[in-house]
């Protein structure tokens, strides 16, 4: 492989993670924190949910781990027991409004907060047109006027503006750019009796600060995730259409899975009149690409949560080179999509292969490929390990002895690595 392997470099055979983060075990509480948002009259109008690490006053973190975490939040928790039906503010980065996952949230109940940090790039725009017309409402944080922020304001329906940060002319003046548009203005981190009343004054209708409440942190025990099952259900999401048959048996062992799935059938985005009585007409109601977005969601979720996003992204490498090469060595195509996903699973579940291997449901060959046995259901393991070390005269010898062009190999895993980026671009 030396005329090919020359050309390599560190993104295409990328080295073996440094330190993995253990896995974590048993339930995980999850934090939200609420704070209402009330009209001039004193009355509670909505709530703006905030996502918080753990029983903490603030936010300290990713700003974008924090925006898709709080929608699977938001699911664990019910939006209904969150807000009581009343509606809720959420923040949202670029990546959260223009990806699929908060259509997993109740139109008439959502309000969408775009944060003062996001540009209005045309994607962007394009993006708030698009829910708006599905019924979701728009907000703008943190709002300060620029000429670029025109097309936003167009579609607005509340714009938010920071009290402590912001002073009386630079208010009027928006408040004169704003006449006849019909936004409500929100009035936030209001803190005293008399920014209260200068804020009704200047004609904001809504308000949102420690003078009324602090945020309340709630909390919940998350159903734990059963990793094993995830791969399982990864591999069933690849396929068109969903195999409901194969399908509904592992959703209905995933514990978190399943949970999430029922709380989003009985919210309000799927009004219903027939009970739902299996996960089979669970994933009907919802439909296969709202059952997609939301499977997604929590796998990743969950799995980012024990596990290393390098980690993870190597596993899917593994298990998609090996499934492409299964034609090759005549090998089962879907035994090896499992053996190559589960070869990471020690590290995953910090356990050793031989406990992480008996809690799978394979046949005695694959369970022996994992634990390093040189069977030959591990020839495209024992090749794909080789090249992520950069090991091209182990490749090398592995193509020969198996009888498979070494270039035909680099071809695959190179088709494998493009396939798990896009995987991982496509959840994010």
């Amino acid at each position: 492989m030396n005329p090919v392997g020359e050309k390599m470099t560190s993104q295409t055979a990328p080295a073996p993670p440094a330190s993995l983060s253990p896995a974590e075990a048993g339930v995980v509480l999850r934090y939200v924190a609420r704070q209402p948002i009330l009209d001039a009259a004193g009355r509670l109008y909505a709530y703006e949910l905030l996502f918080r690490n753990g029983p903490e006053t603030a936010f300290r973190g990713d700003v974008e781990v924090a925006s898709r975490t709080m929608l699977d939040n938001t699911v664990v928790f019910g939006l209904d027991s969150l807000t009581g039906g009343y509606p809720a503010f959420f923040n949202c980065t670029l990546e959260v409004l223009t990806g699929s996952f908060v259509e997993l949230l109740p139109p008439p109940l959502t309000v969408l907060e775009v944060l003062e940090t996001v540009e209005p790039t045309p994607e962007l725009i394009e993006a708030c047109c698009r829910l708006k017309s599905r019924g979701y409402r728009i907000a703008l944080d943190d709002f300060v006027w620029a000429p670029r922020f025109e097309p936003l304001i167009e579609i607005a329906d509340y714009i938010k503006v920071d009290f402590l940060l912001s002073g009386p002319a630079d208010r009027q003046s928006l408040l004169q750019r704003l006449r006849g548009k019909r936004i409500r203005l929100l009035a936030e981190k209001v803190e005293t009796e008399q920014q209260f009343q200068q804020a009704r004054a200047e004609g904001f209708t809504l308000f949102q600060g420690y003078y009324f409440c602090r945020p309340t942190l709630l909390s919940r025990r998350s159903v734990p995730a059963n990793t094993v099952e995830y791969f399982h259900i990864l591999q069933r999401l690849q396929e068109q259409p969903l195999d409901l048959k194969d399908l509904c048996p592992l959703i209905k062992r995933d514990a978190a899975l399943t949970y999430r799935l029922l709380r989003l059938v009985n919210s309000p985005l799927y009004p219903h009149r027939d009970e739902i009585r299996s996960i089979r007409s669970a994933i009907l109601t919802v439909g296969e690409v709202a059952f997609r977005h939301l499977a997604t969601l929590v796998i990743t979720s969950e799995l980012a949560a024990s596990s290393s996003g390098e980690l993870i992204r190597m596993a899917l490498v593994r298990a998609r080179f090996c499934e492409l090469a299964a034609a090759q060595l005549r090998l089962d195509p879907t035994e090896q999509y499992l053996l190559g996903m589960f070869s990471l699973l020690p590290a995953m579940l910090r356990t050793p292969a031989e406990e992480a291997v008996a809690m799978l449901p394979l046949r005695s060959g694959i369970r022996e490929a994992l634990v390093g046995c040189p069977t030959p259901e591990r020839m495209a393991l024992s090749w794909i390990e080789a090249f992520e070390l950069a090991d091209w005269p182990q490749c090398d010898a592995l193509a020969a002895r198996h009888g498979v062009p070494a270039n035909h190999l680099q071809s695959t895993a190179e088709q494998a690595i493009a396939w798990a980026q896009s995987i991982l671009q496509s959840v994010r």
